[in-house]
């Protein structure tokens, strides 16, 4: 299996003992994020992030299928990663890495597990019919903290996602076509974001947050918090690595809550943004239109 390329000793030494001194090569304090960026598709449900020099593009679509049998009531949700050779020589087409298997189970544990996604509402016809919503996890750019900016990508699709609107008459279900009827967003409960530190150091004395590639080739082990801007803590993974004290590890949710209410507030900030954008020419713009129309009396 390809590898990618190694620090060398000395560059790994050198990044060890600028942390030790709380000295980041980018000059970020410890418990800083890079810089987030987000950028809506054309169409509804494409979420481009950018976290630093890291680029993650997701992608939401919808098709109707038949429920799980077990699932009568409920709609299908799945998310799906790709990391391809051209992020990192070490990923490989259709030879899944641990970090594409991680970046999968911990999504999967944030978003579906969590409930963020009302799946009873993709439900028409119990037993029969229901929606099928799919969201693509596409890496451009690997320089680190994959997870976070992946789960951010995640919840923006599916927030700016627009599904088809149906009406159901004598038992025939009818999909409208945008032009016939105006899209409807999902039934969406709660926004989770992953938060992740890295831990460096062998009794990992020292945490950082939104570690850089380089930074992940030397910690000595990481733990990402998913919750809510409501503290409501979806999963803790706590993989591998060295041990964390239990003190630490509350210090360290108490600045992931911060990080969660600072991302959802810039995450409907932008998804304002959008919809104010696309309302123009909308009805709004008709509207004010025909009003210039009328004579003044």
């Amino acid at each position: 299996m390809p590898r990618e390329a190694e620090p060398s000793l000395n560059e790994k030494q050198f990044v060890l003992q600028a942390l030790h001194d709380s000295v980041r090569l980018d000059g970020r304090e410890l418990e800083q994020y890079r810089p987030l960026e987000l950028t809506f598709g054309d169409q509804h449900g494409v979420a481009d992030v950018t976290l630093g020099k890291t680029r993650v593009l997701a992608k939401a679509s919808a098709e109707l299928t038949v429920p799980y049998a077990d699932r009568p009531l409920d709609g299908i949700f799945n998310i799906a990663t790709e990391l391809s050779p051209m992020t990192s020589p070490a990923f490989e087409v259709n030879r899944p890495t641990e970090t594409e298997v991680l970046i999968s189970r911990l999504l999967e544990k944030t978003v579906r597990r969590s409930g963020a996604l009302d799946t009873e509402s993709l439900c028409l016809v119990a037993g029969q019919k229901c929606w099928s919503i799919r969201v693509d996890v596409h890496v451009l750019s690997h320089d680190g903290n994959l997870i976070d900016a992946a789960c951010f990508a995640v919840v923006a699709a599916l927030r700016h996602f627009r599904k088809p609107d149906i009406s159901i008459e004598g038992g025939v279900l009818t999909v409208y076509t945008p032009a016939e009827r105006e899209p409807v967003p999902l039934s969406w409960l709660h926004s989770p974001f992953c938060v992740t530190w890295s831990f460096f150091g062998e009794e990992g004395d020292v945490a950082v947050l939104d570690a850089t590639w380089m930074e992940e080739q030397v910690r000595s082990g990481s733990c990402t918090i998913s919750l809510n801007k409501h503290g409501e803590i979806c999963q803790i993974a706590k993989l591998g690595g060295v041990p964390v004290e239990a003190v630490s590890l509350l210090q360290c949710t108490n600045v992931a809550l911060v990080k969660a209410k600072d991302m959802s507030s810039k995450l409907d900030r932008w998804l304002a943004e959008d919809a104010r954008r696309r309302d123009k020419g909308g009805l709004l713009a008709e509207l004010s239109a025909e009003n210039d129309r009328v004579p003044d009396m």
